[in-house]
């Protein structure tokens, strides 16, 4: 697996937990989907760093985390953010990319 598909991957099931995070709240049951993206998520992570640079691959990592995360606030628990969120999310977005192309 390419060490950036794993990172995104990554990201992905690190969004997988916070949302579970929430969903716990309303039902217990929910802590063993959090407790499957965690460990998916770090052993994801671990995967890639083994190639990408530890301080880059984080960045994204959590990059990818905080935009998702505040992505599915707003479409399944109707949080809605303000356009300054927004905006800032896609500052995040564009300094995502920027690491993916200066990356190793």
């Amino acid at each position: 697996m390419s060490p950036w598909f794993a990172l995104t991957l990554a990201g992905v099931f690190e969004v997988g937990f916070t949302t579970c995070l929430k969903l716990e709240q309303r039902n217990k049951r929910w802590f063993w989907g959090f407790l499957a993206c965690v460990l998916i998520s770090f052993g994801l992570l671990a995967e890639a760093i083994k190639s990408i640079p530890m301080g880059t691959a984080y960045a994204v990592w959590t990059g990818i985390g905080a935009v998702g995360t505040v992505l599915v606030s707003a479409l399944l628990f109707k949080e809605r953010p303000g356009p300054k969120v927004y905006a800032v999310v896609g500052v995040v977005i564009a300094l995502i990319v920027g690491l993916k192309l200066v990356g190793e």
